[in-house]
């Protein structure tokens, strides 16, 4: 099972990062993704593979002032 910000997306197993991001209506220019601890650099959105067990968090930035 895969959990993405404390919520289980048992969908996402097997699954590229970039795609599942895309697919769930995430803008890649306005997040950072951790995966289990670990920051994932943008350039590797495309070749992650995500596994039973990862745990994400995807942080949206948001502007103002």
């Amino acid at each position: 099972m895969i959990k993405v910000n404390g919520k289980s997306a048992e969908e996402a197993e097997g699954s590229i990062l970039a795609d599942f991001l895309e697919v769930e209506g995430y803008s890649m220019t306005r997040i950072a993704v951790e995966c289990n601890g670990e920051i994932i650099p943008k350039a590797a959105y495309g070749e992650r593979i995500l596994k039973d067990g990862d745990c994400l968090e995807v942080v949206n930035f948001v502007g103002g002032g």
